[in-house]
């Protein structure tokens, strides 16, 4: 195990600094830059834009910027903001709590709801529940996150008034009700989706596992059909899952972007788009070595929580 882990965090410091290297060098040939907000201030001469260049060290070949850059954040210094120039980590830090509010509430509701389709489906193969649910996996799958995020403010915040079409908290009422009735439509949206993928995923292990040998084994024994379900088929039909929500983490760190844009919420993915709106480079880096970390950490979880669970797996 202490080997494998080994061997992992080695090829996820390449991936790390691989997605560094091309993210830096994709964000500095983009056009325009930092320097583009102060060219357009009235009376702004040449020669001040080469100071604010200087000062932001921006004035360097690009190999050079992008070393000191690197070095700096090995050690744990991300840079400052050319916004405002606060720290990257304190400013990515402002924002977390959001984000990772908005994907764990999304995670069990995208879980619990795809693992009941999923196990319904399995045990009513065939049935109408069965093709509703196929049917309705397909439609969630081909609905794109944004328009089914404005369709759902325009039918339960404009017409209805059930929920508020964005923000996170009422200002003057921060209560746990407040924030609950903020979340709601957010975290729906962002885990259709999800749900879809983990009903489709979920039926495909049960029935793979309902014809295994051990099931007739047990029901030959004479367990009850609930038991042998519940006991047997569900539980070894999780262990797949397992790594799906590993593979399932980068797709809802991308929606959350789409989803915290579209209900204003005040997370990672809305601050990504306003430091791109910005030209801000320290942030936007931070917060895409932020998310490579978050994602190698999180497939790195599920290949040990596999191994753990079950017993055929054998990390090398």
């Amino acid at each position: 195990m202490a080997r494998f882990i080994l061997h992992r965090l080695g090829h996820s410091l390449l991936l790390l600094f691989l997605v560094s290297l091309i993210g830096y060098t994709i964000l500095h040939l983009a056009p325009g830059g930092p320097l583009s907000q102060y060219a357009l201030s009235p009376g702004m001469t040449q020669a001040e834009l080469n100071q604010i260049a200087e000062r932001m060290g921006l004035n360097r070949p690009i190999p050079i910027q992008y070393l000191d850059w690197f070095t700096s954040f090995l050690v744990g210094d991300w840079g400052e903001s050319f916004r405002d120039g606060r720290p990257v980590l304190s400013v990515i830090s402002g924002h977390l709590f959001a984000t990772v509010l908005l994907v764990v509430s999304s995670s069990v509701i995208s879980i619990g709801l795809g693992t009941l389709v999923g196990v319904l489906g399995a045990t009513r193969r065939y049935s109408a529940w069965d093709y509703i649910a196929t049917v309705g996996a397909m439609i969630a799958l081909s609905i794109p996150t944004f328009w089914f995020g404005l369709v759902a403010i325009y039918v339960f915040s404009l017409q209805l008034d059930w929920f508020p079409s964005g923000n996170m908290y009422s200002i003057g009422d921060e209560s746990f009700l407040d924030y609950a009735h903020h979340l709601v439509m957010p975290s729906v949206v962002l885990a259709l989706v999800s749900v879809a993928i983990w009903s489709r995923y979920m039926r495909s292990a049960m029935l793979d596992v309902i014809g295994q040998d051990f099931v007739r084994t047990a029901r030959a024994k004479g367990l009850t059909g609930q038991r042998v379900l519940y006991r047997h088929v569900v539980r070894n039909a999780l262990i797949p899952m397992i790594t799906l929500a590993g593979i399932q983490l980068p797709m809802l760190l991308s929606g959350a972007l789409v989803t915290e844009t579209v209900f204003t919420w005040p997370g990672i993915g809305r601050l990504f788009l306003d430091s791109l709106g910005y030209n801000d480079y320290p942030v936007i880096m931070g917060v895409l070595m932020f998310t490579a970390i978050f994602v190698l950490l999180g497939n790195l979880i599920a290949d040990i929580l596999v191994a753990t669970v079950d017993p055929r797996v054998r990390l090398e």
